[in-house]
């Protein structure tokens, strides 16, 4: 899932800037450059497989690239306003700590993230970057088997900073009490005017209840993949979920209101998600 994530970012990369919704560069170096030969040399094959899935999920793909875009400027926003520490967690292959201006030197990273993906992903920083940075560190975490708290620490957290917690892609995989056990310590352990910001999915779809055709079509295509979806928000609802585990100021991002962000001029008729949603939150 970490690459296939990764494989959106190049593909949105690589159009022109005027055009494109979000931007990693270094995306391209966390895809098998097999599958980057294939789509190269295969382009109507490519083009196919890529209408097949949009109809099967439509406009998902658009909203996983505003995901990206959104959790950017997110972390942008955060910088102007004093962030201290920023904590990713689930980071797969995420690379905001080399390519958002103002981290390095600034601010500490902790990119805390499964041991065998993170492993692969520190060989990789390694073979491309010469080295690790100094402001990044991995925290291993298995969120279904270990304490995020003890690790964190262990590893230089500081609990007294104004942090912001990432969490894409990540809280529909956990199962809920680790969802609770990972919100509990961010609202026990943060400085004061730290945040949180992640995504979810509707509780429909995560349970299969969903009436919606797309719903269906993505619940069923993560089971059969083996990466079951867990955990999910009643819609309408996010704002007393986070409430009630500690958190204020609470913001849900619809589809509606990210479409109306990103996707204008070329981009216009782009079809995004409704079932996927942005919610962030303080901790006073």
């Amino acid at each position: 899932m970490a690459e296939l994530i990764a494989l959106h970012r190049v593909s949105e990369s690589r159009k022109p800037e005027g055009e494109r919704i979000c931007y990693d560069p270094y995306a391209v170096y966390f895809v098998d450059p097999e599958t980057l030969a294939f789509a190269a040399s295969n382009p109507e094959k490519t083009k196919e497989m890529s209408e097949y899935y949009e109809r099967l999920f439509p406009g998902l793909g658009n909203s996983i690239r505003a995901r990206v875009r959104y959790f950017d400027d997110f972390v942008k926003f955060s910088l102007n306003k004093g962030l201290e520490q920023l904590v990713i967690l689930g980071a797969g292959y995420d690379t905001r700590a080399y390519r958002i201006e103002g981290l390095k030197g600034k601010v500490r990273v902790f990119e805390v993230d499964h041991p065998d993906t993170q492993s692969v992903k520190i060989e990789k920083i390694r073979e491309f970057f010469g080295s690790l940075a100094d402001h990044v560190t991995y925290v291993p975490v298995d969120f279904e088997t270990e304490t995020l708290g003890e690790r964190l620490v262990a590893q230089g957290y500081d609990r007294s900073l104004k942090t912001l917690f990432l969490l894409e892609g990540l809280v529909m995989y956990i199962p809920p009490e680790a969802v609770d056990e990972t919100l509990s310590f961010i609202v026990q352990n943060s400085g004061k005017g730290s945040a949180i910001l992640f995504d979810y999915y509707p509780e429909s779809l995560v349970d299969g209840s969903c009436e919606s055709e797309a719903g269906k079509n993505i619940h069923n295509y993560l089971v059969q993949v083996g990466e079951p979806l867990k955990f999910g928000i009643k819609e309408g609802m996010v704002e007393t979920f986070l409430v009630e585990r500690g958190f204020s100021g609470v913001k849900n991002v619809t589809a509606e209101e990210y479409k109306k962000m990103y996707f204008h001029g070329i981009n216009k008729d782009r079809k995004v998600s409704s079932l996927l949603f942005f919610a962030h939150a303080v901790i006073e």
